[in-house]
């Protein structure tokens, strides 16, 4: 883990959530993220102190903790540490509990619950250009895998994409990952062909990508929802229940989870589910109790 330059004063520390550093002329630094606790924070942190660094802006692509939680650790070590964020995910971070909440359609059993403290955020960030401490970065929607997912570039061009999109080796390890929102992320994916950036930063990724690369890696997303909605249409065939589409899923690609998993996985086949009904290719009817949807 170490601070590598990109270009000009934009640079990335790399770790289980990559995290965006872009320097300013005073040594203060703006954060693109900031991991998923105050140990990940600590660790950010003792880069930054060694470079001569002061971090003093946060800006959170989501609200998921692995992106966000190492927001109590720099304000509480630095005074003044001013957040952004849009408007939506700002809801989020500041009732994290939601998060949870929405997975479970209710109060959520205790083995899942998210216990975050509130994040504050400072400021809403408007799509466009936005000026933090006299320096110009654009701010794109990326929604899908979260409500408002957004995306930073910086002033040299380099485009930090958050969890927007997957990496091959994600992919590969986790075929099924979390979407909330099908049609934002196919519309997402395809806008992000025409992002004007030299390179781009996924958040989970070991390489930067270039442009050439990152349009390679959109069409390998955008396969990896297609492969899913194909085989939802084919087994709805017959009449199935959500958890009867989810349990067919996770046999024919082998997928072993814990019950937190479960959930979001769960979750992921309503996002579908949303997408195919209100694309008009599945209906649902209640049969002996239960909700079954099949293809039209």
């Amino acid at each position: 883990m170490e601070l590598t330059k990109i270009k000009g004063n934009t640079y990335y520390i790399d770790s289980p959530t990559n995290i965006g550093v872009y320097v300013f002329k005073n040594k203060f630094c703006a954060l693109i993220d900031s991991g998923l606790d105050n140990s990940a924070a600590k660790k950010f942190d003792d880069i930054l102190k060694n470079n001569g660094l002061h971090p003093k802006y946060i800006i959170n692509t989501h609200a998921h903790l692995d992106h966000c939680g190492g927001n109590h650790y720099f304000n509480q070590n630095y005074t003044g540490t001013i957040v952004y964020t849009s408007q939506k995910e700002k809801l989020y971070m500041e009732n994290p509990q939601l998060l949870s909440t929405i997975v479970s359609s209710a109060p959520p059993i205790k083995k899942i619950a998210v216990k975050a403290k509130p994040f504050k955020v400072d400021y809403i960030l408007e799509y466009g250009t936005n000026k933090i401490n006299d320096e110009k970065f654009e701010i794109i929607p990326l929604k899908g895998h979260s409500e408002e997912h957004i995306g930073i570039i910086t002033p040299e061009k380099v485009c930090f994409l958050g969890d927007c999109i997957f990496s091959a080796e994600t992919l590969d390890k986790y075929p099924f990952p979390f979407l909330f929102d099908i049609e934002a992320s196919i519309e997402t994916l395809e806008n992000l062909r025409e992002v004007d950036a030299d390179y781009f930063v996924i958040s989970h990724g070991k390489n930067i990508l270039t442009k050439a690369e990152l349009l390679t890696l959109i069409d390998k997303n955008i396969e990896n929802i297609e492969k899913y909605i194909d085989m939802i249409l084919e087994l709805l065939d017959q009449p199935c229940t959500r958890e009867d589409i989810l349990e067919n899923i996770m046999i024919l690609d082998d997928i072993s989870v814990g019950i937190r998993k479960y959930m979001l996985n769960l979750s992921s086949i309503s996002a579908f589910i949303s997408y195919l009904y209100n694309k008009d290719l599945i209906d649902c009817s209640i049969e002996d109790g239960k909700l079954y949807y099949f293809k039209k």
